[in-house]
């Protein structure tokens, strides 16, 4: 093989990490989440990221099926260092794209069992998991497979809806049930779970009562615009503790204006700086897993939404990786 195909790395304290792009031009690599090692490269990791291109469930508008690769293609341009966070997402931890779970997209049942293998799969990779959905249902089979790992999961989920509603025609897996089941099968901690940035209209008072008592604490969009998102940390971290975190994070909590590109779109949402802030704030937390779910780029223009999900997902990686000192940096 010649020079021309072979794909120089940046590395650290044996990690590996991106594609050197002053070597390899960032639109000629492969296309890895932020241009990361595949399984070609690395059989173990820290952090796996992992695509699930499903939308069979979704209640409105499809699409979200070509997520994964447009989340990836939108994260060509994360770099090495994250300087708000001070932290080293490629560098600092071993991150491996280990590419798509291919599930069946006529039978929902065989597809969650596909993707609860396929993260189970990934686990014995990596002890964490970033999934690139995907419609929502696909929490229900992740949370499913972290459960048999961890045990019962606190949940922070980022969102204009619920998704802990009971059925739609009748049902019971879909992008607007997968909490409410994840509750019921005992999934959950229920003393620890909360939605952040939910907004819009619901089917009646029921909703709020019934999404309660599935153990959720709820931070509708106007809290955060009046009382600013440094607040709402504050009560994410009172709330989870210490428990095992898995971060879910829809694309839809983003007002469209930063995200048009979605299934379910709810004016008012959330600004991709107060979203970002919040994510970055987590770091500290027990995070065992996370999503970024309902990027549907049909409805995307100019890689609006993929690129807020690209930095979604840099945020969630820089909040996982440990600090890495001077004598590191130096063996870059």
């Amino acid at each position: 093989m010649t020079d021309a195909f072979r794909v120089p790395r940046v590395s650290a304290n044996g990690i590996v990490g991106q594609v050197a792009t002053t070597e390899v031009p960032r639109f000629a690599a492969p296309a890895t989440f932020a241009l990361v090692p595949d399984l070609a490269t690395m059989t173990t990791a820290d952090v796996a990221v992992v695509g699930v291109p499903f939308d069979s469930t979704v209640s409105y508008r499809n699409g979200a099926r070509f997520g994964p690769s447009h989340i990836r293609a939108a994260s060509r341009l994360l770099r090495p260092y994250n300087p708000e966070a001070d932290a080293w997402p490629f560098l600092a931890q071993q991150v491996v794209d280990v590419g798509d779970i291919a599930c069946n997209p006529y039978d929902i049942d065989a597809a969650l069992k596909a993707i609860e293998g396929g993260v189970r799969d990934c686990l014995d990779i990596a002890p964490r998991v970033l999934v690139l959905g995907g419609d929502h249902t696909i929490a229900l089979p992740t949370l499913r497979a972290l459960h048999a790992k961890h045990g019962p999961i606190s949940v922070v989920h980022f969102d204009a809806h619920l998704d802990t509603w009971d059925t739609y025609f009748g049902q019971p897996y879909l992008h607007g049930t997968p909490f409410r089941r994840a509750s019921e099968e005992g999934l959950l901690d229920r003393e620890g779970c909360i939605h952040v940035g939910i907004r819009g209209g619901l089917y009646g008072a029921v909703d709020m009562v019934d999404d309660r008592a599935l153990g959720f604490m709820a931070v509708r969009c106007h809290e955060i615009h009046l009382d600013g998102p440094a607040t709402v940390v504050e009560r994410i971290r009172s709330r989870v503790g210490d428990r095992p975190v898995y971060v879910s994070v829809d694309i839809d909590v983003l007002d469209p204006a930063y995200a048009p590109g979605t299934g379910t779109p709810e004016s008012g949402g959330l600004a991709a700086w107060q979203l970002l802030y919040m994510l970055r704030q987590l770091a500290g937390l027990n995070l065992v897993g996370g999503d970024i779910v309902e990027v549907a780029p049909p409805y995307d223009h100019a890689e609006i939404t993929g690129i807020a999900a690209a930095h979604i997902g840099y945020e969630l990686l820089s909040a996982w990786a440990p600090p890495l000192d001077d004598s590191a940096l130096k063996t870059r």
